[in-house]
């Protein structure tokens, strides 16, 4: 959650994953992504962050961005705090993916660099898309040996449903998409998510691998699948 405070004000960070998930919910279909990041930090405890991500086969095509400013504070010598304001847009992916353009404000706490707790409030950016939503947080990071670790978190978040009908003639309140029209349903449900999953990190390289859990979840037809595990290898500069 938090991106500390350093003497370096500038880092990035590019990754190769195996699929795009947020919140346990899958935004690309299982497929190579690349990613790239670069982060900013002030001693004073502010930080902004920028990224995108795109398929390895259509790296022309964008299929999120996010943008991110932040200001962290130390409570105690084991406790941080933050406040955050996101904006997410996944402009080249599929359909379904389009219901999750928003913008985030999110309150986080930090013991330790073990336990991370967060809560976040959700405003859709898309056509229809006005209810304030929300999100609850919970992630554990412990230390092994030989470079690993054992990471873990849970959630819950209200989350925006569209179903799709289509049609082979145009009606006039139907949506165009490539010579065909459809119509777009909206609905919305609370659903739990979470992961369990092995880190291994060395100097600059970091390699997860997460089981990846979804419950409660309502899923429209034509729906994407979330793979069962999402492995991530990053590297920091």
């Amino acid at each position: 959650m938090a991106i500390h405070a350093q003497s370096a004000n500038l880092s990035g960070t590019v990754a190769l994953s195996s699929q795009l998930v947020d919140r346990g919910l899958p935004v690309t279909r299982e497929t190579p992504i690349v990613q790239g990041a670069i982060s900013w930090a002030s001693p004073q405890g502010w930080s902004l962050r920028l990224s995108a991500s795109a398929e390895a086969r259509r790296l022309d095509r964008l299929t999120e961005t996010f943008a991110q400013a932040a200001r962290y504070w130390t409570l105690a010598p084991d406790w941080e705090m933050g406040a955050s304001l996101s904006y997410y847009v996944y402009p080249n992916g599929p359909r379904q993916a389009r219901a999750y353009d928003r913008v985030e404000a999110g309150l986080g706490w930090v013991y330790r660099d073990v336990l991370t707790f967060g809560l976040s409030a959700i405003h859709g950016v898309g056509p229809g898309d006005r209810r304030l939503r929300g999100a609850a947080d919970v992630g554990f990071h412990w230390p092994l040996p030989r470079h690993f670790g054992f990471s873990a978190g849970a959630g819950i978040s209200q989350a925006k449903v569209v179903s799709y009908r289509y049609y082979d003639h145009d009606q006039a309140s139907s949506h165009e998409d490539g010579g065909v029209s459809y119509y777009a349903y909206t609905r919305w449900n609370a659903y739990r998510y979470g992961h369990v999953g092995l880190t291994w990190t060395y100097e600059s390289w970091h390699l997860e691998l997460d089981r990846i859990l979804t419950s409660g979840y309502k899923r429209s037809r034509n729906s994407l699948d979330v793979a069962p595990w999402v492995a991530t290898l990053s590297f920091s500069f």
